[in-house]
């Protein structure tokens, strides 16, 4: 049996149920799970690891609810840069059909590592189409090289434009493929024990992708087989008003009518839910994922999270796909969560209140951990996984600041310093304790190209 301990850190944080916040704080876990959690002095003071976190802001692990990384392949995509996600998605579907197992495998490499270091110990990832034999298995080895839990999804497409979707065919598959590979993805990798390194989600894209038969389906696959369900819903206007045209209604009693809604259940962005629609979320606790960057990115609009906290909605914080982003970074989307939604409330403009630095904090640590239906992780007290990650108080971007919980967002994002997930080191001084990233991404360089010259 293994012990570690983390010492003596400037401050603590522990988003337990009093939201504690430690001077001098220390954590002492054993074979990955947290047996004691207070000030230095109460605690051991030896074990077979220690880490001196002296001068150390220790925060619990950052979980990501919502990604695309095998999009980190077109960042910056010239065609996708300027235009809303309709435009974006008919620029990028013809490139993503070049996908490979290989490019998969280092994409889902270098994303994970990007995520790592800032703070994020568990990922939700997206993938919704799976060409040239990719597959899911592809992911789950790249996982295990990064050290980071991750719950993949089993995403699929199967409305193609010749059946009123959007993709075309290249990129979409038949119900039968997706819901025969579903049920060998989730027999093959989930894992629903506590602590519980690698889990499966079935997420059907979106309503203009995927077939209502297949939803339905998927719904009834996914609770038969215990796991969650994902899928975007109200991204943008234009989203909207594809339900409204095509199905007669609006977007959550869409989803409401295929199964779609429950404590299982959590959609990806729901910018365009009406209060009536995020009462009946609240009712069911179905959650969202709080993408604000990509919102940002592809001008779809400010979700309305003051309004979702206040009647009860689970909501956690997605960075979303690399390319309507661009950037892999948890710590920056929690501090960008914060600021637009202080934009939503101006003048004018929303509803709600701002969201302060500790409450965004929360949505990326304990709220996810929650959308993701975890009980496990998310803060750090006894009985909890030993995941969480180290900022450097000492460097200069934090100098002149006076409360170092809020300086995490407001001064930052920086880099973090060290990384633990079930106890283990995975970045520890900045560095993966194995990846070497200099040849990672020229890798991934070499993916990119390929990619986009099929």
């Amino acid at each position: 049996m293994s012990t570690l301990l983390v010492g003596n850190a400037q401050v603590l944080v522990t988003m337990d149920g009093d939201r504690r916040e430690i001077a001098s704080g220390s954590i002492f876990a054993r074979d990955g799970v947290i047996e004691q959690v207070g000030v230095a002095s109460d605690l051991p003071d030896t074990a077979d690891e220690v880490l001196d976190a002296s001068g150390l802001l220790v925060l619990p692990g950052l979980v990501n609810t919502h990604h695309h990384i095998y999009q980190s392949l077109t960042r910056a995509y010239p065609p996708a840069q300027n235009v809303g996600l309709f435009a974006w998605l008919k620029a990028l579907y013809p490139v993503w059909a070049n996908l490979t197992p290989d490019a998969v495998r280092i994409s889902t490499t270098l994303g994970l590592l990007e995520l790592a270091k800032s703070g994020c110990t568990t990922v939700f990832d997206h993938q919704y189409l799976w060409p040239n034999g990719s597959r899911v298995d592809d992911q789950m080895e790249a996982a295990q090289t990064v050290g980071v839990r991750f719950h993949a999804s089993r995403g699929s497409m199967s409305r193609s434009e010749k059946d009123g979707g959007l993709p075309p065919d290249s990129v979409v598959q038949t119900a039968d493929e997706i819901l025969d590979d579903c049920l060998r993805t989730i027999d093959a990798f989930h894992d629903p024990s506590p602590g519980a390194m690698t889990r499966v989600v079935v997420a059907p894209c979106s309503p203009f992708s995927v077939t209502e038969d297949l939803m339905r389906e998927s719904a009834a696959l996914a609770r038969d087989k215990r796991v969650r369900l994902h899928t975007h819903l109200a991204e943008t206007k234009d989203e909207e008003q594809y339900t409204l045209e095509q199905f007669g209604k609006r977007p959550v009693e869409y989803a409401a009518d295929l199964g779609w809604l429950g404590d299982d259940v959590w959609f990806a962005h729901a910018v365009f839910i009406d209060t009536d629609e995020s009462a009946r979320m609240a009712e069911t606790s179905t959650g969202v994922a709080h993408c604000p960057t990509s919102n940002m990115l592809i001008s779809s609009g400010i979700a309305p999270i003051a309004r979702y906290l206040a009647q009860g909605v689970p909501v956690g914080i997605g960075v979303d796909g690399s390319a309507s982003n661009d950037a892999g970074n948890m710590l920056q989307e929690t501090r960008q969560a914060m600021m637009l939604q202080r934009l939503s409330v101006a003048p004018g403009v929303g509803e709600g209140e701002a969201l302060p630095a500790r409450q965004s904090l929360e949505l990326a640590t304990i709220g996810g951990a929650a959308v993701l239906g975890r009980d496990d992780i998310g803060s750090l007290e006894p009985g909890k996984r030993a995941d969480f990650f180290t900022l450097d108080f000492d460097r200069i971007e934090f100098a002149g600041s006076h409360d170092p919980v809020a300086a995490a967002l407001l001064c930052g994002p920086v880099p973090a310093r060290d990384v633990y997930v079930e106890g283990n080191a995975v970045i520890n001084q900045y560095a993966h304790r194995t990846i070497d990233e200099g040849s990672l991404a020229e890798k991934h360089r070499d993916a990119a190209r390929r990619l986009v010259e099929g």
